[in-house]
C-alpha cells in the first residue's frame, strides 16, 4: 500500500468541521504501547484461559475500513483504531496481541465458540447482543449517512429522509436494523419503499455511491467522517436515531469484561487512549471512561 498524508479534520456535532489537523497513516504504523496494569491483570479470572497462553486473540475487521482498520504499507499488517486499542489493551493485561482479520458475520460465531478472546469490529451494545456476550466500552460514535459530494440531497435525520432511495449497508448492523424500522414506519404511511444495497466492501460501496448507483451510504461515523475529510468525494447529511455504545466483546460470563474495563481506564489515564484517537480523528468519540454491560440499543 502506498504511504498516505491524510488530511483528517475533526468532526462537530453539526456536521461541520473544525480546524485542520494532519494525520500520517504511514507514521501511524508506529506502535503505541501501554504498561502492564497490574490492577487489571489482578481480575484476569484464575479460571479464564486464552485461546493462545499468554496471548489476547482479538478478531478484528479483514477489511479495509479507514481509520478502524486497514492494511498498513507492507499489504499484511493490520493497524487501524480497533488494533491500535487492541495493542493497548494486550499490554495492560501483560499480553501479547494476535490479531485475527475477520468476517462481521463470523464474529459472534467465533467469540461463541471460542476461536477468539474478544472482537472489536465497532461492535455497538445491544440489549439483544448483550444476551450472548459481555462488553467494555471503548468509543461513542453515531451512525452517518453520506453522499456524494454534488448530491442534491441535503440532510437524512428522519425516516422520511429515506423514502425511495438506494441505500448501502452492512447486513446484521444497527444501521440495516435502523434503516429497515424507518422503512417500515415509511411504508406505513404510504410513502416509497427503500431499496438497500447490501455491500460489505468498502471499496465497492465506495464506488456503487460515486458512480451513481445508491443515493446514499449508512454506516459506522468515523469511518464516513474519513471518507469525507481525507478523499473529498463525500459529504455527511445525516446521523441515525441514537449514539452507541462501541465496546470490546467477549464471550457472556467468562468474567473477562471487568478486566478489559480496568485495562481500559488505565490507557485513558496514561493517556494512550487519546493518542490512539488523536491520530486517527476519533477524538469526538472518545469516552471518559469504560463501562461494562452498559444499557444497550432497544429495537
Amino acid at each position: 500500500m502506498r504511504a498516505l498524508t491524510l488530511t483528517v479534520l475533526a468532526l462537530i456535532p453539526s456536521l461541520g468541521y473544525s480546524a485542520a489537523e494532519k494525520l500520517d497513516v504511514l507514521q501511524n504504523e508506529t506502535p503505541i504501547h501501554a504498561p502492564a496494569n497490574p490492577q487489571a491483570i489482578s481480575k484476569i479470572p484464575a479460571d479464564y484461559h486464552f485461546i493462545e497462553p499468554g496471548t489476547l486473540t482479538v478478531a478484528t475487521s479483514a477489511t479495509n475500513s479507514p481509520p478502524l482498520s486497514l492494511l498498513a504499507s507492507d499489504n499484511v499488517t493490520r493497524i487501524g483504531s480497533d488494533p491500535d486499542i487492541a495493542r493497548l489493551l494486550a499490554d495492560s493485561l501483560g499480553l501479547k496481541l494476535k490479531l485475527v482479520p475477520a468476517s462481521w458475520e463470523d464474529w459472534p460465531l467465533g467469540i461463541s465458540a471460542g476461536r477468539y478472546d474478544v472482537a472489536m469490529f465497532n461492535i455497538a451494545v445491544t440489549e439483544e447482543r448483550k444476551k450472548k456476550f459481555d462488553f467494555a466500552t471503548y468509543r461513542a460514535d453515531n451512525h452517518a449517512f453520506a453522499v456524494k459530494s454534488d448530491s442534491q440531497i441535503s440532510r437524512i435525520n428522519s425516516p422520511a429522509d429515506i423514502a425511495g432511495k438506494r441505500i448501502i449497508v452492512s447486513s446484521g448492523t444497527n444501521q440495516e436494523r435502523i434503516l429497515l424500522s424507518w422503512d417500515q414506519q415509511n411504508r406505513a404511511k404510504g410513502l416509497p419503499a427503500v431499496t438497500p444495497i447490501y455491500l460489505t466492501d468498502d471499496a465497492s460501496a465506495t464506488l456503487t455511491l460515486l458512480s451513481g448507483r445508491a443515493d446514499a451510504i449508512f454506516g459506522p461515523h468515523s469511518m464516513a467522517a474519513w471518507k469525507v475529510a481525507s478523499r473529498g468525494q463525500t459529504k455527511l447529511v445525516g446521523n441515525g436515531p441514537f449514539r452507541a455504545w462501541v465496546a470490546v466483546t467477549t464471550k457472556k460470563g467468562n468474567g473477562l469484561a471487568p478486566a478489559l474495563q480496568t485495562a481500559l481506564d488505565g490507557t485513558i489515564a496514561g493517556g494512550q487512549y487519546q493518542q490512539v484517537l488523536a491520530r486517527w480523528g476519533e477524538q469526538d468519540e472518545a469516552i471518559s471512561q469504560s463501562t461494562v454491560n452498559p444499557p444497550g440499543i432497544v429495537y
